[in-house]
C-alpha cells in the first residue's frame, strides 16, 4: 500500500548558516561536534607557515524509515579529502566490504540451523580508527574555538572524507575481533568467523553495518557487549533493515526485498513517473555495438548501470538484462539508453518482488550453467551464465 508523508521544505540545507536556522539541525550539528569532541578526534595546535591543513564542511541527511518517514535529522562534519597529498597526508586507503553472496550465505546458514540473528551500527563509524599519519585540518565553520581562533585541529583519530577513514575503521574494528578470537574468511575479508570450544560464529561488516549470527546466544551476547564497550555501537535487534535490504522473517523464512532503494533509485533517474512494463528488455530489439542510432551520455548510463549492479543482491532475474547492457558502457547509443530505462520502467512493475530464502532440510550446494551459441552479434562470442544454490536458496 502506498502512503503519502509531506516533506518540509527546509529539509536538507546545503550551509551551515542555513542548517542553524532550525532547531533540529542545530541540535544535530551541536550532537555531531560533541562526539567529535568526547572521541578526542583532534587537538588545537598553532598552525606553522607552510603546513597543508584540509579543509573541511557540513553535510546535512534526513535518515528515513522503510515507509518514507523521518527517522532522525543526521549532520556530519567532513573532510574535504581532495585537499590531501598522496604519500603525506594518506598511504593506503582501500577498505574491504563483504560480498553480496556471502550475506545470502550466511542468512541461510542460520536459517538452517535456526541462530539467532542480531544487527549492530556503529555510531560514527569512521571516527574511531586511529590514524597513522599526521594530519591538520582547519577548525569546523560555526564551531571555532573563541580562545583560539587561529589555531587548526592535529588529527589523532580519522574523520569522515579523509582517504585513510574507511580503511582505518576496519582496521581497528578488524584488529580488535581477531584478538577476541575470529577469524578473517580467506574468500571475504569483510567476514569473521569464529569456531571454538562447540561455539560458532558469523560476523559481517559492511562499513558501519554489522550482522552477528551463531549457535550460541550467550556467547553472542557477551560479545556485543564487550565490543559496544570498545567501540560506539547501537544495537537494533533483529536485522530488519540491513545494508537498503529489507528483510521480513515469516514461517521458517526470509524475504529479501529493496523497495526503499528502487524508488530513490527511480527518483534519481527521474522514472518514478514512467510507464510500468512487465518484462526488463524488449524481446524484438537486439542489442549490438552499432546499431545505426545516434551516441547518448555515457556518464549517465554508467551511473544507472552502477545502481542497478546493487539490485541483482534481491533480484536474479535482472542478471542477465543488466550484463547485457552493461556491455555497452564504452559506446552507449540511444537504443540502448532505451533499453536500459525499460529495465528501470519494469522495475516500477515489480518494485515489491524479492527474493525468499527457505530454511533448508540440507545445506546442498548445487550449481547450473548454461551458454548460447554465438548471442553476441558483434563478434559472434557466447554468454555463459551460471547459478548457484545453497540448500535450494540461490545465493550466486
Amino acid at each position: 500500500m502506498a502512503t503519502k508523508h509531506d516533506l518540509p521544505e527546509y529539509i536538507e540545507p546545503s550551509t551551515i548558516t542555513q542548517a542553524l536556522k532550525f532547531p533540529e539541525w542545530r541540535q544535530a550539528c551541536s550532537a555531531e561536534f560533541d562526539a567529535l569532541l568526547h572521541n578526542g578526534t583532534w587537538t588545537l595546535v598553532p598552525k606553522i607557515n607552510n603546513q597543508n591543513s584540509v579543509a573541511c564542511k557540513w553535510l546535512f541527511r534526513v535518515k528515513r524509515n522503510p515507509d518514507g518517514t523521518i527517522a532522525r535529522y543526521k549532520a556530519r562534519l567532513v573532510a574535504k579529502g581532495f585537499t590531501q597529498t598522496p604519500n603525506i597526508d594518506f598511504k593506503e586507503t582501500f577498505a574491504p566490504v563483504v560480498k553480496p553472496q556471502t550475506i545470502k550465505i550466511v542468512l541461510t546458514i542460520a536459517l538452517a540451523c535456526g541462530w539467532p540473528m542480531h544487527q549492530l551500527d556503529a555510531n560514527n563509524a569512521f571516527l574511531q580508527g586511529n590514524l597513522t599519519e599526521e594530519v591538520y585540518m582547519q577548525q569546523p565553520l560555526s564551531f571555532i574555538h573563541k580562545d583560539f581562533p587561529n589555531h587548526i585541529c592535529k588529527l589523532r583519530k580519522a574523520i569522515y572524507g579523509l582517504r585513510q577513514a574507511p580503511r582505518a575503521w576496519h582496521e581497528a574494528l578488524k584488529s580488535y575481533v581477531v584478538s577476541y578470537g575470529f577469524a578473517t574468511s580467506c574468500s571475504d575479508s569483510s567476514l569473521f568467523i569464529y569456531i571454538k570450544d562447540g561455539v560458532q560464529s558469523f560476523l559481517l561488516v559492511y562499513v558501519n553495518d554489522l550482522l552477528i549470527t551463531g549457535s550460541h546466544d550467550q556467547f553472542l551476547k557477551q560479545f556485543m557487549k564487550e565490543l559496544s564497550n570498545k567501540f560506539s555501537l547501537k544495537y537494533l535487534g533483529f536485522p530488519h533493515y540491513f545494508l537498503g535490504i529489507e528483510i521480513v522473517p515469516t514461517k521458517n523464512r526470509l524475504f529479501l526485498n529493496q523497495h526503499k532503494y528502487i524508488r530513490d533509485l527511480l527518483e534519481k533517474f527521474n522514472m518514478a513517473n514512467a510507464k510500468p512494463t512487465n518484462t526488463p528488455l524488449c524481446t524484438t530489439t537486439s542489442l549490438k555495438l552499432v546499431d545505426g542510432s545516434a551516441t547518448t551520455d555515457a556518464k549517465q548510463f554508467r551511473s544507472i548501470i552502477g545502481a542497478l549492479q546493487y539490485v541483482t543482491l534481491t533480484r536474479p532475474d535482472l542478471s542477465f538484462p543488466i550484463n547485457n547492457l552493461s556491455q555497452f558502457m564504452h559506446q552507449p547509443t540511444e537504443t540502448h539508453l532505451q533499453q536500459l530505462k525499460r529495465t528501470l520502467r519494469y522495475l516500477k512493475q515489480t518494485i515489491n518482488h524479492g527474493l525468499q530464502l527457505k530454511n533448508p532440510k540440507i545445506l546442498k550446494l548445487e550449481a547450473f550453467s548454461d551458454v548460447d551459441w554465438g548471442g553476441n552479434l558483434d563478434d559472434r562470442t557466447s554468454t555463459s551464465a551460471f547459478i548457484i544454490y545453497l540448500g535450494g536458496n540461490p545465493i550466486s
